[in-house]
């Protein structure tokens, strides 16, 4: 069976969230939280996404979102790879991080925003550990609970500049001391109902909304869509555009998050600067010595003998592989 097309438009707004491979835990200590906020407060700079509300659990994460630039996937790429890459490098591990793809559901901001960043929100107490608790204590919990956007909404002093605080607050008076305490109150409001989960009425086409939205977007974006998994994922056609040198090495530091001093200077043999001669053979039809000058000044034989190993690396390393591939496919997506 086809997989569900992503929908993506600029201005989209979208729950999105992703589980540990066979439900392990995605992050292990506070290192790794700290490393996870600062893998997504760089893929949310370098793809101009705005977050509203997020929400770490043990093994999976809930984002809310949205895409001025309509680049979900590219966004989601990026950071789950950067993370991924991250997290195996710390505790010296390989392989898969998360199950499968990430799953997302585009949202009518205008009927629905408001319960989507509540049962966001409402996450970390809505687990059976605390069903015997009152609303009293679980109010309590969460306004302790630290990996949380809530707490910023709650209180000024525990604001994370990643966080796009307004777009929720205007729906509730602005964000002002009154608007604040006017969205505490719809939040903490759930504790003592039975609430449903907004997502249900979006399970098998992937849209939260009013009956006139999800119509809009049928007819606007799967009216003439063939349900073909490969139609869905543009972003892994070959770079067809030839690049300038120096804009692709840009573009490559942004998106493999990597500093172009470290990475062109002479010596440093990492992988990522043996991706970067790769990108440039191919997508700038430089020479090996042309390369070699823009990569730290080596010659010729080095660039050729790394990419040589580079390519050696991708077929016994699974993951390396899919680096590369999500670098490849985010450099086909980029306007230079």
């Amino acid at each position: 069976m086809a997989r569900q097309l992503r929908i993506q438009y600029p201005g989209a707004f979208y729950h999105v969230t992703s589980r540990g491979n066979e439900r392990q835990k995605i992050y292990k200590d506070k290192e790794d939280n700290e490393l996870f906020i600062e893998k997504l407060s760089k893929s949310l700079e370098v793809y101009n996404v705005s977050l509203m509300c997020y929400v770490f659990m043990t093994n999976h994460f809930h984002f809310l979102l949205t895409t001025p630039d309509g680049n979900l996937s590219e966004f989601m790429r990026h950071f789950n790879i950067s993370y991924t890459y991250a997290f195996n490098r710390r505790h010296n591990r390989s392989g898969h991080l998360y199950q499968g793809r990430y799953k997302s559901f585009l949202i009518d901001a205008d009927s629905y925003l408001k319960e989507v960043s509540r049962y966001i929100h409402l996450n970390p107490v809505r687990i059976k550990k605390y069903s015997g608790k009152d609303v009293k204590e679980k109010t309590r919990l969460l306004n302790s609970y630290k990996l949380s956007s809530m707490r910023g909404y709650s209180n000024m002093k525990n604001r994370e500049s990643f966080i796009n605080y307004s777009i929720v607050l205007d729906y509730f008076g602005g964000d002002t001391a009154e608007g604040r305490r006017r969205y505490r109150q719809f939040v903490c409001k759930g504790l003592g109902e039975t609430l449903e989960n907004p997502m249900d009425s979006g399970r098998g086409t992937g849209i939260v909304g009013s009956e006139s939205f999800v119509e809009n977007i049928r007819a606007k974006y799967l009216g003439k869509v063939v349900p073909d998994a490969k139609r869905e994922q543009p972003y892994l056609k070959e770079v067809k555009k030839k690049f300038k040198p120096d804009e692709l090495i840009d573009a490559f530091c942004r998106i493999a998050d990597v500093n172009r001093d470290y990475i062109c200077s002479r010596g440093k043999n990492s992988t990522d600067r043996a991706i970067l001669m790769e990108m440039l053979y191919r997508h700038c039809k430089l020479t090996q010595p042309e390369i070699g000058r823009l990569a730290g000044g080596i010659d010729y034989s080095s660039v050729s003998y790394a990419r040589k190993r580079l390519r050696q690396k991708m077929e016994k390393d699974s993951e390396l592989k899919q680096r590369f591939d999500g670098i490849e496919g985010d450099l086909s997506r980029l306007k230079i």
